[in-house]
C-alpha cells in the first residue's frame, strides 16, 4: 500500500501524472469546443445555439451524476471508478469523432463523456487527498492537478483551434481518446490505499433528486431566451426537488439509514464558503470561454485556430500562478489567495469588457484574459484544499463528490447564463452584457472568500 506520509518524488511524480492528466482532458473537453462554434454548425447543419446546448449538457451531467460517482467510490473502489469512468470517457470521444449529426454528438459528448467525468474526477480528488498530508504537500499535488485542469479549459480554445484548422473539428475527439489510452496506461499499477466495502449502501432516492434538481435549474436558464415562462416554471421546479433532496437525506439520517450525503458536510461554514469560491471561480472561467469563443466567431468571424490564439494569454497566466500553488501557500493565508484571485479575476472580466468595446483590434483580448488567468491560477488550488481539508478520509469521497459537483455545476451555469445571454444577442452588446453578469458572479465569489477565516501560511518543510 502507498504511504501516505513519506512518497518518494518520483513515486509522487507516478501517482500524480495521470490524475493531473485525467483532470486535464475533462476540462479540455468542456471548453475546446467553444472555438468550433461554426465549423460544428456548418458540418452538422446546426446552429450556435445547438453548439452551446451540447457543451452545457456535458457540464450538466458531470455537476448532476458527480454527487453519486463520488459515493460509488467508497462502495467500488477509487481506482475501478475510475478505470470504468475512463473507459466509458474514451467510448464518448470515440463516438463524437464520427457524429453524423448533433444528436449522435449530444449522445456521446454530453452524455457518454459526462458520464464517464462524474465517475472519473471524484478518485482523482480522493486519492490525491488521502496520499497527501499537510497543508503544503497537498497544496503541491492539488497545484499540479489544478494547473493542468485549468490549462485544460484555458488551452482547449487553442489546442483545439489547432486541431479544427489544420485536421477537422473531429480531431479534437481523437486527441481525448489518444489522452484517455495514456491515462488508462498509467494508471495500471495505481494503488487504492483504502479498501472497497461492496457492502456500503447507495441512496438512489437521493441521487435521483439531487440530479433531477440539478438539470431542471440550468435547463431553466437554457430555456430563459424562449419562453419567460418556462424558465421560472423550471427553476422554482428545479428548487423544490432540491429542497426535497434535503429534506430526504435528513429522514435518512434521522432513521438511521445512510444517505447520500451526509447533512454534516453543509454545516461546515468554511467548507461551504469554499464550495461557493469554487462555484463562482468555475462559472467566470467556462463562461469568459464561451462569451469570448462565440463572440470571436460568430459577431467578428474569426476561424478556429485564430480564436484559439486569443486564449493563450489566459493560459499562460493560468499557468504561471497555479504551478506556483506549493510556493504561494508558504507565503500567503489560502484565504488571501483567493480573495486575491477574486480581486485579479474581476478586473481582467472589467478589462474584457472596456478595452473591447473601446479598441476593435483582436490584442484588446488579452490583458482581460491574462489576468483572469492569473487570478483564477492563484485560487483554485486553495479553495480545494479549503473544501476537502475540513473532513476526515471516511468523508473523503462524500466531499469530493459534493466538491466537483458545485464546481462543474457552475462551469455548466456560467456556459448556461453568458451562453443565453449572448446568443439571444449575437452583438456586441450582447457582448457587454454576458461579461457584466460574469462580473456580478466574481464579485459573490469575493464576498464568500472575505467571510473565510484568516489563516496562516503554511511554512513547514515538506
Amino acid at each position: 500500500m502507498t504511504s501516505t506520509l513519506s512518497l518518494p518524488t518520483a513515486a509522487g511524480r507516478r501517482v500524480l501524472i495521470p490524475l493531473a492528466l485525467a483532470q486535464f482532458i475533462c476540462s479540455f473537453a468542456g471548453s475546446s469546443m467553444n472555438v468550433m462554434i461554426n465549423d460544428i454548425s456548418a458540418d452538422l447543419d446546426t446552429t450556435a445555439q445547438g453548439v452551446q446546448v451540447a457543451i452545457t449538457v456535458f457540464l450538466l451531467v458531470m455537476a448532476a451524476l458527480m454527487i453519486p460517482g463520488g459515493k460509488l467510490t467508497n462502495r467500488y473502489g477509487r481506482k475501478r471508478c475510475l478505470m470504468v469512468g475512463l473507459a466509458t470517457y474514451g467510448v464518448g470521444a470515440l463516438l463524437s469523432a464520427v457524429a453524423p449529426g448533433l444528436g449522435v454528438l449530444i449522445l456521446g459528448n454530453s452524455i457518454l463523456e459526462g458520464v464517464g467525468t462524474a465517475l472519473l474526477i471524484p478518485p482523482v480528488y480522493i486519492l490525491t487527498t488521502l496520499l497527501f498530508v499537510g497543508t503544503a504537500t497537498r497544496a503541491r499535488a492539488f497545484g499540479a492537478i489544478m494547473a493542468l485542469g485549468g490549462i485544460g479549459a484555458a488551452a482547449g480554445p487553442l489546442i483545439g483551434g489547432l486541431l479544427t484548422t489544420a485536421i477537422s473539428w473531429r480531431a479534437n475527439f481523437g486527441f481525448q481518446v489518444l489522452v484517455i489510452v495514456v491515462i488508462i496506461v498509467l494508471t495500471r499499477k495505481l494503488e487504492d490505499p483504502l479498501p472497497a466495502d461492496p457492502t456500503q449502501p447507495f441512496d438512489g432516492v437521493g441521487a435521483v433528486l439531487s440530479a433531477v434538481g440539478l438539470v431542471l435549474v440550468v435547463t431553466g436558464i437554457l430555456a430563459a431566451d424562449n419562453n419567460t415562462w418556462l424558465m421560472l416554471g423550471l427553476m422554482l421546479g428545479g428548487a423544490a426537488v432540491l429542497a426535497a433532496f434535503f429534506w430526504w437525506i435528513r429522514r435518512q439520517e434521522r432513521s438511521g439509514r445512510e444517505p447520500l450525503l451526509p447533512m454534516e458536510l453543509f454545516r461546515h461554514r468554511v467548507s461551504n464558503l469554499g464550495l461557493v469560491t469554487q462555484n463562482a471561480q468555475w462559472l467566470v472561467l467556462m463562461g469568459a470561454s464561451f462569451t469570448v469563443g462565440a463572440y470571436l466567431q460568430v459577431v467578428r468571424g474569426y476561424s478556429a485556430i485564430a480564436t484559439g490564439g486569443v486564449f493563450t494569454a489566459a493560459t499562460v497566466g493560468l499557468l504561471t500562478t497555479s504551478l506556483a500553488a506549493e510556493r504561494l501557500a508558504r507565503r500567503y493565508a489560502q484565504r488571501t489567495l483567493i480573495v486575491a484571485g477574486f480581486v485579479v479575476t474581476v478586473a481582467g472580466i472589467v478589462l474584457l469588457l472596456t478595452l473591447v468595446r473601446a479598441f476593435s483590434d483582436v490584442w484588446a483580448f488579452t490583458p482581460g484574459l491574462l489576468l483572469i488567468g492569473l487570478g483564477l491560477g492563484a485560487m483554485l488550488t486553495p479553495s480545494v484544499n479549503v473544501v476537502q481539508s475540513g473532513f476526515p478520509d471516511s468523508l473523503q469521497g462524500e466531499i469530493s463528490g459534493l466538491s466537483r459537483c458545485i464546481s462543474n455545476l457552475g462551469s455548466s451555469l456560467g456556459t448556461a447564463v453568458a451562453g443565453t445571454i449572448l446568443v439571444s444577442e449575437l452583438t456586441r452588446n450582447g457582448y457587454a452584457a454576458a461579461m457584466i453578469a460574469l462580473a456580478a458572479f466574481g464579485l459573490a465569489g469575493l464576498a464568500a472568500a472575505l467571510l473565510l477565516p484568516h489563516d496562516s501560511p503554511d511554512r513547514g518543510a515538506v
